[in-house]
């Protein structure tokens, strides 16, 4: 029976041979990522900031039991507001995925944390969901974004890309005993076929041009003290050479 959305699809087999990898990486970083407010933006059913220290983490998503009900290009949240977003497969099953990216530039602090998740078009799961006899179901109907465009997507809004990973070489079978058999192209594919994987995962940090970090005016005024004391001990040494 054909899943009917893609957090059903998390659930089978294959989907949780993928969910844990995710799940994994999600919990390394997001963990060393402060601030007071986070938004998980898609896969609602899933906790994938359960590791995270933010102590304020809202779930987003269209369909299902989120904890806000919104649109991933239409977020009822504050400009600048929020400090950490994951987008966990949301690019891939969007008219205009750029469009969602222009709203998390939108909702996020300047130095805010991005992070990406994405199936990889260049991967044995891209080669399923292009001529796989599934391709009309969920997930292989998305539009699979390759890594060098949403980097350029990032680029355009001012985001950098400052660290990333793909996980998941081994063929997208869905049968759990078949696919362990391909065991072997995990360690393999991660060192000898490293864009090959199945799912990439991105960092990003919102830069603002032009930005200026306002200084506390008593550090001002003790900074600007103790430029005037080092001139005057320039010219008082500078004096002293010429007399004697």
């Amino acid at each position: 029976m054909p899943n009917d959305t893609l957090q059903d699809w998390f659930t089978t087999p294959l989907g949780q041979y993928l969910l844990e990898k995710e799940q994994a990486y999600l919990d390394d970083v997001t963990s060393d990522i402060f601030g007071f407010h986070a938004l998980q933006v898609g896969l609602a059913k899933f906790d994938l900031l359960r590791a995270s220290r933010i102590a304020h983490r809202v779930r987003v998503d269209a369909t299902g039991l989120p904890e806000l009900y919104a649109k991933s290009h239409e977020l009822p949240v504050a400009t600048q507001s929020v400090d950490l977003v994951v987008l966990p497969h949301a690019l891939e099953f969007a008219a205009q995925p750029h469009e969602i990216l222009r709203e998390v530039d939108r909702v996020m602090m300047p130095e805010g944390r991005l992070v990406i998740v994405g199936f990889n078009p260049w991967s044995l799961w891209g080669l399923r969901s292009t001529v796989g006899f599934s391709r009309g179901e969920v997930p292989w109907n998305g539009r699979f974004v390759s890594l060098l465009r949403v980097k350029d997507w990032l680029a355009l809004l001012g985001f950098d890309v400052n660290a990333g990973r793909l996980v998941g070489y081994a063929p997208p079978f869905d049968s759990d005993s078949v696919r362990r058999r391909f065991g072997f192209m995990e360690p393999a594919g991660d060192r000898w076929w490293a864009v090959g994987g199945a799912v990439y995962m991105l960092q990003a940090i919102k830069r603002v041009r032009g930005m200026r970090l306002l200084t506390p005016a008593w550090v001002e005024q003790k900074d600007a003290r103790e430029k005037a004391l080092a001139a005057a001990k320039r010219q008082s040494v500078s004096h002293l050479k010429v007399v004697k």
